[in-house]
C-alpha cells in the first residue's frame, strides 16, 4: 500500500471499523485482518522514507496502534497488564518487522525525538492542518500540520473528534503567539518601562484573553458542534492506552506552549517542575531541552522585581498605602499584575472545560452506581492528574506573586493618572485565530 493510500484507510475505513468494533457489530479481528492483509505489508522502511513522509506515518500508524490497542484491552482479561500483547504478531514492511519495532525506527527517523508511541504532537500539531493566529491583518504565528489535504485525522471519523482536535490546536497557537512576545523580555537589558516591552505584554494580556474566550465558546456550543461529554469519556478518551506498561499517553498536558508559559510566568508550586519532568518521555526533544533551561532561569517577574528594586516576599504584608505608593512609582507593575491575572483566567477556563467533558459527569456517574471505565479512567486525566491536582495548579496561578498588589492595581479606574499604562490596550488590533484549509 502506497503512503497516499495508507492515508486514505486511515481516514476513512480505519474509523468505520473503530465504530463497528465499539458497536459490537465488527470483530476486532476485522481490524487486524486488515492490518495483516492490505495496510502493513509493503510500508516501506522507514530510512527510505523522508522526514516529513515519517512524520505522515507517524500520525497514521499513531490512529492504527491506538485503536489495536484498545479494541485488544477492552475485550481481554488482563489486557491492561499486558499491553505490548495487542501488537503480537502484527508486522509492518517487506521485511516483517514487528509494528513497534517498526513504529519506533519510524519515529527516530523523524530526528524529533518523538516518542515509541503515539503521543500529543502526532495527534494534534502533525494532524490538525494551519493553524494562525492574527493581529488585525498580521499573521503573527502560523502552526503547520505535515499534510496538505486539509482533513484531520480521528479515531472514529466524528466531527466532534475534529472539532477537539481543532480547539486543542488553536489554543496552542495562541499560547506560542503569547510565548513568543514574552520570551524575548528575558534579555538583561530589558527595559521593563520602556514602550516596546509594555507593547509586549499588552499584546499578550489581549491574546491570553482569547485562549479564555476560545475555551468558554467551545464549552457554551451545543454538543453536535463540540463533543458530546459521554462520547469525550466512553469513545474519545477511550484511546489513550498504553502500548507498553508506564508510557505517556497523549494528552493536553503534554501542550509544549501552556508548560513553557507557567515557566515564564511562574507557578507556586514547589514540586512542578518533577511534575513536568515526568512528562517528559511523551515530549519531543528540542520540547523537553526548552524547559529544562526555564526551569533553571528566574521567571519574568522575578526579573521585572529584580530591575525595579521590589522585594517580592513583602508585598503579602505590605501595608495599603504602601501598595498604592508602590504602583504610582512603578506602574508597569500594572501590567504585569494584568498578564498574571490573565495567565489564571485562561488556566481557569482549561479547568472549566475539564469539569464539563469530564469530572462532572462522571461524578455524576458515581452518584448513581455507574462507576468509572474499566480501561482508562475517567477520574483523572490520561497522564494522572486529578480534579484535585488541576484546582491546585488553577489556584497557584491565581495566587500570583503580583497578587497582594489587588487592592492598589483596582483603583486603577479611568481617569486616574495610572490609567494611561493599560489605556493602550484599545490600539491592539483584533484577535483572529483560523484554521485554514
Amino acid at each position: 500500500m502506497a503512503l497516499p493510500q495508507l492515508g486514505a484507510w486511515v481516514l476513512d475505513e480505519l474509523p468505520r471499523l473503530n465504530q463497528g468494533i465499539l458497536r459490537d457489530e465488527v470483530a476486532p479481528s476485522v481490524l487486524v485482518d486488515a492490518l495483516h492483509e492490505v495496510v502493513l505489508p509493503h510500508l516501506p522502511l522507514p530510512d527510505r522514507l523522508s522526514v516529513p513522509e515519517a512524520q505522515q506515518l507517524v500520525v497514521n500508524l499513531g490512529f492504527v496502534g491506538a485503536s489495536v490497542g484498545r479494541h485488544y484491552q477492552e475485550r481481554t482479561p488482563g489486557g491492561k497488564d499486558t499491553p505490548e500483547r495487542a501488537f503480537e504478531g502484527l508486522e509492518a514492511g517487506t521485511g516483517q518487522i514487528p509494528f513497534q519495532r517498526y513504529f519506533a525506527a519510524l519515529a527516530d527517523h523523524t530526528g524529533t525525538g518523538h516518542d515509541h508511541r503515539d503521543s500529543y504532537a502526532s495527534l494534534v500539531r502533525w494532524n490538525v492542518g494551519t493553524v494562525e493566529v492574527r493581529l488585525g491583518e498580521q499573521t503573527v504565528v502560523s502552526m503547520p500540520g505535515v499534510f496538505s489535504d486539509g482533513r484531520t485525522r480521528t479515531y472514529t471519523g466524528t466531527s466532534g473528534e475534529e472539532h477537539f482536535f481543532a480547539l486543542v490546536k488553536k489554543g496552542e497557537a495562541v499560547e506560542k503567539a503569547v510565548n513568543d512576545l514574552l520570551e524575548p523580555l528575558a534579555d538583561p537589558e530589558t527595559c521593563w518601562a520602556c514602550p516596546e516591552p509594555m507593547a509586549r505584554v499588552r499584546t499578550a494580556i489581549t491574546l491570553l484573553g482569547t485562549l479564555r474566550q476560545l475555551f468558554l465558546d467551545f464549552a457554551a456550543l451545543p454538543p453536535e458542534h463540540s463533543m458530546p461529554p459521554e462520547h469525550f469519556m466512553d469513545v474519545f478518551r477511550q484511546f489513550a492506552v498504553h502500548w507498553t506498561p508506564g508510557d505517556i499517553p497523549p494528552s493536553g498536558a503534554l501542550d509544549i506552549e501552556g508548560l513553557k508559559r507557567d515557566f515564564l510566568l511562574g507557578i507556586a508550586i514547589p514540586d512542578y517542575a518533577s511534575h513536568v519532568r515526568k512528562l517528559f518521555p511523551g515530549l519531543l526533544t528540542e520540547e523537553r531541552a526548552i524547559l529544562e533551561e526555564l526551569m533553571v532561569q528566574p521567571t519574568l517577574p522575578q526579573r521585572v522585581a529584580t530591575s525595579l528594586g521590589v522585594d517580592l516576599e513583602k508585598l503579602p504584608d505590605a501595608d495599603p498605602a504602601d501598595l498604592r505608593r508602590l504602583v504610582a512609582a512603578h506602574p508597569v507593575l500594572i501590567l504585569w499584575y494584568d498578564i498574571l491575572t490573565a495567565h489564571a483566567k485562561a488556566a481557569g477556563s482549561h479547568l472549566m472545560l475539564s469539569k464539563k467533558f469530564l469530572f462532572k459527569p462522571q461524578r455524576q456517574r458515581d452518584a448513581e452506581g455507574i462507576g468509572d471505565h474499566a480501561l482508562v479512567s475517567n477520574r483523572s486525566g490520561t497522564t494522572g492528574m486529578t480534579e484535585t491536582y488541576l484546582e491546585r495548579l488553577t489556584r497557584a496561578r491565581r495566587d500570583h506573586v503580583l497578587a497582594p498588589l489587588h487592592r492598589a492595581v483596582a483603583e486603577v479606574g479611568e481617569g486616574t493618572p495610572l490609567h494611561a499604562v493599560r489605556s493602550d490596550m484599545r490600539e491592539i488590533p483584533p484577535v483572529g485565530v483560523l484554521l485554514v484549509t
